[in-house]
């Protein structure tokens, strides 16, 4: 059974980071890829950034004020998933899931069908 638990949100402030975790259960990162995907008040789930089976990372969140605020990495040895976010702004507060498909990434939340519970953020000012 494929099982995802994302942990490591809370209060953050404005342009503080944070580091987001997604503990993996029931198959192997090598051979599937993790994409995390945020919902804000308001809006609809957006990708943000993904790892595939191979090790190649996505970033999805393309305008210039999101570059290199978001990385992504793994660490197969702990089943792990990172998304490390710098530079915080009001545009963060939201639920982040981390979710999982074999091999590739892809940005559509459709396309996927094993989810974590997700974890909180909120941006204080």
């Amino acid at each position: 059974q494929l099982q995802l638990v994302e942990s490591g949100g809370g209060l953050v402030q404005l342009g503080g980071s944070l580091r987001l975790s997604c503990v993996v259960s029931g198959f192997t990162l090598d051979y599937y890829a993790i994409t995390w995907f945020r919902l804000g008040p308001g809006k609809e789930r957006g990708a943000v950034s993904c790892v595939s089976g191979s090790g190649e990372a996505i970033d999805y969140i393309r305008w210039p004020s999101a570059k290199g605020r978001f990385t992504i990495s793994r660490d197969n040895a702990k089943n792990t998933v990172y998304l490390q976010i710098h530079n915080m702004n009001p545009e963060g507060t939201a639920v982040y899931y981390c979710a999982t498909e074999p091999l590739r990434c892809y940005s559509d939340y459709a396309l996927y069908d094993y989810w974590g519970q997700g974890t909180q953020v909120a941006v204080s000012s």
